[in-house]
């Protein structure tokens, strides 16, 4: 019971509007975790902790960013992995992804990328 009630509490962190606040409440909840001896969840307090100023910039970036492009992006990007499969050397496949993420122009001579 207390890991589901920790794990609801979690999904008030989303909540925030600044990254100030998100970080005393991030700090505030790993407290409670690790004191909860629930083995599990001290796990994910201390990769939470480990990956703290990454999680809290992304209360700074929300407002900067886009997500829809992001999105977009990583569309692209698993789009062009698949079409690369067969592809042997992983450098061949590093153009193109260059080709489709950069928008850059083919070279003659080569494999299509589409």
């Amino acid at each position: 019971m207390r890991a589901y009630l920790l794990k609801e509490e979690f999904q008030f962190l989303w909540g925030y509007a600044s990254a100030g606040w998100a970080g005393r409440f991030l700090d505030a909840w790993c407290t409670r975790a690790m004191r909860s001896r629930i083995e599990p969840m001290k796990k994910i307090a201390r990769s939470l902790r480990a990956h703290r100023k990454l999680i809290l910039n992304w209360f700074r970036a929300r407002q900067l960013i886009a997500l829809g492009a992001v999105e977009g992006f990583n569309n692209k990007l698993k789009l062009t992995t698949r079409r690369s499969y067969g592809f042997r050397v992983f450098r061949v496949v590093e153009i193109a992804l260059y080709h489709a993420l950069g928008n850059l122009p083919e070279p003659e001579g080569t494999h299509k990328f589409c």
